[in-house]
């Protein structure tokens, strides 16, 4: 049964929630994005909260145009995109962010740094590992290094090993729950972000966590992370960083928006990673990032439903059950 039409503005359909770790921001971030879209005023907007959606479960709802804001391997690392493709190339309806195989590769963290490492980009020296692989990362990579998962998202289960001591018991502990990590090169230094938006690169932000580094809590909880905007920064760094961000973000195939996180040290800039599906809660950079150039919530998130709106095509009849 198809939802009735109360007005003839384009109708949105908000995604949050999914299976993933991070359901609980997805919430937050979803809801932050249907009250921004509503505020607009261009829009009619339903927020649904979802696990693992159907396409025809999506459909019944009659959207103009599709909003995904969920985090973590299902929700924006290929699955739910592939749901999302099949609705666009079936019924010609947009869908905010990338299309599957650049949301499947921008999720895995290794194959991410082997696309940065062709255009030129420094990473640090990173592998992916497996559990009771038996790879010894004392000797391969020695401590200080970095565990994490490689296609997950938000800080979730990342762990700084200082010893070889410290490698052994993270990794013990991680692969309880993970079959693969990424064993990834401690760089110490200055923590930043970049965001892009429909090809436009935002204002770099500086994060200057209380605690050790910028974890979970410390992104969408915490009060007391301190952010710099635009922050005194070497030229040659912060082009350095953007044009990286650009360069990756073009070279993966994104679209509408995405945020690069780098360490800085006295050699320059080192990208870790990309977010295609970027936090938009109260805490989160993009939003941040956007109203120091002056474009507001509502103005942002209406930007990024028009881009879609704009690859929408007539409707054709193929079914979708």
């Amino acid at each position: 049964m198809n939802l009735p039409r109360s007005t003839s503005l384009p109708r949105v359909l908000v995604l949050m929630g999914g299976p993933d770790a991070e359901r609980e921001v997805s919430i937050m971030s979803g809801t932050e994005v249907a009250r921004a879209l509503t505020v607009s005023g261009a829009f009619e907007v339903i927020a649904l909260t979802v696990d693992k959606p159907t396409a025809a479960e999506l459909l019944a709802h009659t959207p103009d145009v599709i909003y995904p804001v969920l985090h973590g391997p299902w929700g924006e690392g290929g699955p739910l995109q592939e749901i999302l493709e099949t609705i666009s190339a079936s019924r010609g309806i947009g869908y905010v962010g990338p299309k599957p195989r650049a949301a499947a590769i921008a999720m895995d963290k290794i194959a991410t740094k082997a696309f940065a490492s062709q255009v030129g980009v420094r990473t640090p020296r990173a592998r992916q590992i497996q559990r009771n692989d038996g790879i010894d990362l004392a000797r391969e990579l020695g401590a200080p290094l970095v565990l994490k998962p490689s296609n997950d998202g938000s800080s979730v289960d990342l762990r700084i090993c200082r010893s070889n001591e410290e490698i052994a018991e993270a990794r013990a502990h991680l692969e309880m729950k993970r079959e693969f990590l990424m064993a990834e090169e401690f760089i110490k230094g200055r923590e930043m972000t970049v965001g892009i938006v429909n090809g436009q690169v935002l204002p770099i932000i500086e994060i200057i966590p209380a605690v050790e580094y910028y974890d979970y809590q410390a992104k969408y909880f915490r009060d007391d992370t301190r952010y710099v905007l635009d922050p005194a920064l070497d030229e040659r760094v912060a082009h350095e960083m953007r044009s990286a961000t650009h360069a990756i973000f073009t070279t993966l195939g994104l679209r509408d928006v995405a945020r690069a996180d780098f360490m800085v040290d006295e050699r320059g800039a080192w990208f870790l990673e990309i977010n295609t599906a970027p936090g938009m809660t109260t805490h989160s950079l993009i939003p941040m990032a956007s109203r120091h150039r002056g474009v507001d919530m509502p103005q942002l998130c209406a930007d990024l439903v028009h881009a879609a709106l704009a690859r929408t095509r007539k409707p054709i009849t193929a079914a979708i059950s």
